[in-house]
């Protein structure tokens, strides 16, 4: 036992109530150290027990039905045997409820202090958890809180100052039950728990700002109101999502990029759906107003769009609504740019774009000019993310988002949450919208700490902004600011709120705004004069009148906007460029690159099954060698890196393959290290990334879709695990990929790889929906392919990557194979990686040589082309010939009318497919084949009937059907 009577004892500080008070510390601290105060703790470490601790653990504490005298005087007793002094009044305290009752009440403060606080705008509702807010709930009286010291609540702490108990609990609740409430408890780490504390009880937040702060935050409301209300009266009955009701949101944010900015963040990130979005648009991306009032008015206007992002239908995009459009700001000094604020454009799926944002930062935070993994230095980007209170519950995309921000192929060093928060989804009331008190409560599963914050008070909302900050750049974690105001109109402004709450928008017609509230509180202040303040507005006022008028005197002097006359080049052209794409590689090369792949670690071991595997690749360059579709992907990749460009790959078990094919990271058997030969391959001058991604497939291909979009020179792959995962990824396809270029003119060069192929492996595992990407297919707006060679595969990928060099980039939609990995007729010769190009037509070889017998010409795409060319006898098929279109999109139809122009003989073309007819390339191919035949020619269909289901489920079924559309393709 430690020598508690030494010349340093710290007990000697501790008597009466404190040392009964300290020996209840000391046993929550032997339940759990992290339970109690760091300075406590370190001398509980330290000198362990204190004495009265001791003296009770020796026969005292269970002093059966004695009274509290009794046990004080046999406590006393027993201290003189052990030669510890303690006095009565200790022994006495150690019983005495009162102590206890207290530190339950002051916990209970911070626990449940957020279900009295005063977030709410327009009323304070009642809550159950309330009382245990009471001290009368615990028996305690004021009289008793006063005759104990605020040690009780702070012990051994500055923060106790000369106070009472009562004194401290009123300290307390005002620090809890305020403008600002707090979630911090579900954060188990235990030092961020203690920081968070300090942070709140410290005062440190209730530092007052600066006469000339609040002047201008004032300037802010108003000219976010008096442009809210210039909308609204000028533009009448059409939408715009007003912010009106949330004000605050707009300051909230500029201290976000303030705070961020002064920390050495360069580049800001924001998504966010359309309530509020025009008003940050305007105050803090600084979009000119009249390019907004030219969106309202249909004018686009090509002098009006600040930067890029913003735009309306200018440059023959089909453009979107005003209130999905995104812009950028520049921050300078002098002639440099310190920092950059980029608002994401956003759908009206409003959460789904919190993935892409997340991809966005971490593409700006990373530098890719060297082997091996990226390096990522987080506090130089950061990503705020404005979700609604009925999505942020209601969207599972937002829970996907959240789950990736500790994961190391994901995480951004924590992004800023606010959840503009009025209280209400369209008409759809809290108690039918979300299942849990908070529309914040989501975020604690994964421990991220929240504040709700009172929209009505702009002072405590700019607090809550720097907490957050500071938090992120402590901790590198998320942070969840629930901004709590109301919504002055409808869901929009031509719907009318009342019809289903009349008494809410009674209420909300009679609360004065934000500004005028604020307004008044620095009247009172004396801070500022009513001249003053009438001033402000009228100032905002002409600001606005001056830009509308400018954009009227615009108007009468431009021509209408045709959208027919922009001219848009063709699937030919676009087919051109590509063709002129060099992607071959000299054979020497690749032979020494596919040798350096093949060098290990000293001492790594493979398992032994995977080494024999990729031991056959060593002779795969050779003169008479063939390469295989794993092989082919690795050459492509290193040859990329080999250019300089950086290679980021991800999906469900991307790592190893899903078929075992890649084996891109390989795992020492005997100690489980990792290695990648791309990684340390000597010809590489850029990056490699490759992580399996989390169950997600929204979150997911949105984080790589933002990802590539920022790091435009970077090839960046998304896998699904298999081809039919991508349908719950529909909303990125629908709205980012397929039309982002459309609507925003915002640039991607993601390469989706898709598995699809017919295998009896049944409904959910067969299909990657094809059909889907086809019908969206239009204005060049990706590629689809679906290959069947390794070397197109290899010619593909290279091809992607030198697009993206040009800044000709489009998605690239890649049919994978998946029993075809290990089909030997998918493997090329050497020489097709050293020679040739990407085809986006194959025909078969050994036929179609003696043009004038073909009468029958097969057209097919996939998996099924190579089952044709298993069955295919080229000496009985000698009237036969079978084409394969490896790209769908955009569709090769010069080369495609050439071989129907080659056989002069021709009576019949069949598109054969292994898909149902409702499904597949069919629909698709139909109508473009019938234009290039005579009229006498029609085009016949070979292949599953019309189902609602992709594909059989017993696998002889499945065999049989498809023996039968070969069978039935092949017959003469």
């Amino acid at each position: 036992m430690k020598n508690k009577q030494s010349q340093s004892d710290p007990w000697k500080r501790f008597h009466g109530p404190n040392l009964g008070y300290l020996n209840t510390l000391y046993e929550k601290y032997s339940e759990d150290p992290g339970t109690v105060e760091p300075d406590i703790r370190e001398i509980f470490d330290q000198w362990g027990a204190p004495p009265l601790a001791e003296v009770l653990k020796n026969g005292v504490a269970n002093g059966g039905s004695k009274g509290k005298a009794d046990r004080g005087t046999q406590a006393i007793s027993k201290a003189e045997q052990m030669n510890v002094h303690v006095d009565k009044a200790s022994i006495e305290a150690v019983h005495a409820d009162k102590i206890v009752a207290l530190e339950k009440l002051a916990q209970n403060i911070r626990t449940y202090g957020h279900c009295e606080a005063k977030v709410n705008p327009l009323k304070q509702e009642k809550d159950q958890n309330n009382r245990l807010l009471d001290p009368e709930y615990y028996g305690l009286s004021e009289e008793d809180l006063k005759g104990l010291p605020a040690t009780m609540i702070w012990p051994n702490h500055d923060l106790a100052s000369n106070e009472n108990a009562f004194e401290g609990i009123c300290r307390l609740k005002k620090l809890y039950t305020g403008p600002i409430s707090f979630e911090f408890h579900h954060v188990h780490h235990l030092k961020e728990r203690e920081w968070l504390t300090q942070m709140v009880e410290s005062g440190e937040l209730d530092q007052p700002i600066s006469t000339e702060d609040k002047i201008e935050l004032l300037q802010s409301l108003t000219k976010v109101e008096t442009f809210e209300k210039f909308l609204h009266r000028t533009f009448v009955g059409q939408k715009r999502f007003s912010i009106e009701g949330l004000d605050s949101l707009v300051p909230l944010i500029n201290e976000l990029i303030r705070s961020a900015v002064s920390d050495g963040v360069q580049h800001t990130f924001m998504g966010m759906a359309h309530r509020g979005r025009l008003n940050v648009l305007a105050h803090i991306l600084e979009k000119p107003y009249e390019a907004i009032f030219a969106e309202f008015h249909n004018a686009p206007n090509q002098e009006l769009v600040p930067s890029e992002g913003s735009v309306g239908i200018n440059y023959g995009w089909s453009g979107d609504v005003k209130y999905h459009l995104g812009a950028s700001r520049k921050f300078t000094k002098g002639s440099e740019v310190s920092a950059k604020v980029t608002l994401a454009n956003n759908p009206s799926h409003l959460e789904f774009v919190n993935p892409v944002v997340e991809g966005f930062t971490r593409a700006a935070q990373e530098k890719s000019d060297q082997a091996g993994y990226p390096e990522q230095k987080s506090e130089q980007a950061l990503a705020i993310l404005v979700h609604g209170d009925a999505a942020f519950p209601g969207q599972g995309v937002v829970t996907e988002t959240l789950n990736l921000s500790r994961l190391r192929g994901y995480k951004i060093g924590g992004s800023i949450h606010i959840i503009a928060n009025n209280r209400i989804g369209f008409t759809t009331e809290m108690r039918d919208a979300r299942s849990t008190k908070y529309a914040s409560d989501p975020a604690k599963g994964f421990e991220i700490p929240i504040i709700h914050v009172n929209a009505d008070d702009p002072e405590a909302c700019l607090a809550a902004a720097r907490l957050a900050c500071k938090y992120r750049l402590l901790f590198q974690k998320d942070f969840l600011i629930d901004l709590v105001g109301y919504r002055r109109y409808g869901h929009n402004e031509t719907d009318d709120p009342s019809t289903t709450h009349f008494q809410l928008y009674d209420q909300i017609n009679n609360h004065s705004t934000v500004r005028r509230l604020y307004a008044d509180q620095l009247l009172e202040e004396g801070i500022i004069s009513a001249e003053a303040v009438d001033e402000m507005e009228k100032q905002a006022e002409v600001q606005i009148q001056a830009a509308y008028k400018k954009l009227k005197e615009q108007e009468k002097h431009k021509e209408e906007y045709d959208v027919k006359d922009t001219y848009k080049p063709t699937s030919a052209e676009f087919q051109e460029k590509l063709d002129k794409i060099n992607t071959a590689v000299p054979i020497e090369a690749l032979r020494k690159i596919n040798e350096n792949l093949l060098i290990r670690p000293e001492g790594f071991t493979i398992y032994p099954k995977l080494e024999r595997i990729l031991k056959r690749r060593e002779e795969a360059l050779l003169v008479d060698g063939y390469v295989d579709w794993g092989l082919a992907e690795t050459l492509a990749f290193a040859t990329i890196l080999k250019d300089g460009t950086a290679i980021r790959l991800t999906g469900q078990d991307s790592e190893r393959g899903t078929f075992a094919h890649r084996h891109l990271i390989l795992h020492d058997a005997e100690n489980e290290r990792t290695y990648s030969p791309l990684h340390t391959l000597p010809e590489a001058k850029a990056s490699f990334s490759i992580y399996n991604s989390p169950l997600s497939e929204a979150a997911a291909m949105g984080f790589e879709y933002g990802y590539d979009s920022f790091a435009a020179n970077s090839l960046v792959l998304w896998e699904a695990q298999f081809g039919d995962f991508v349908n719950a990824a529909q909303v990125l396809l629908d709205q980012f990929l397929a039309a982002g270029k459309a609507k925003w003119g915002q640039q991607s060069g993601l390469v989706l790889l898709l598995p699809h192929g017919y295998e009896g492996q049944g409904p959910e595992h067969s299909s990657a929906r094809l059909e889907r990407f086809l019908q969206q297919s239009a204005e060049n707006n990706w590629t689809v392919v679906n290959v069947t060679k390794a070397a197109q595969y290899f010619h593909l990928l290279r091809r992607q990557a030198a697009e993206l060099q040009k800044n000709e980039a489009r998605p690239l939609v890649i049919m994978s194979p998946k029993s075809l990995i290990r089909e030997k007729r998918v493997y090329s010769p050497s020489t097709a990686f050293s020679e040739g190009r990407f085809e986006p037509i194959l025909e078969q070889e050994g036929l179609g040589k003696e043009t004038e017998k073909v009468k029958r010409l097969l057209f097919c795409s996939g998996k099924v082309a190579v089952d044709l060319e298993a069955e295919l006898n080229t000496e009985e098929h000698t009237t036969l010939h079978i084409v394969r279109i490896e790209q769908l999109y955009p569709f090769p139809e010069s080369r495609v009318s050439e071989i129907i122009e080659r056989f002069k003989n021709l009576q019949e073309v069949v598109w054969v497919q292994e898909e149902p007819q409702n499904m597949g390339p069919w629909t698709y191919m139909e109508p473009k084949l019938k234009a290039l035949l005579p009229e006498s020619i029609q085009v016949k269909y070979v292949g599953r009937q019309a189902r609602s289901s992709p594909a059989e489920g017993q696998p002889n079924v499945h065999k049989k059907e498809q023996i039968r559309i070969v069978r039935e393709a092949l017959s003469q």
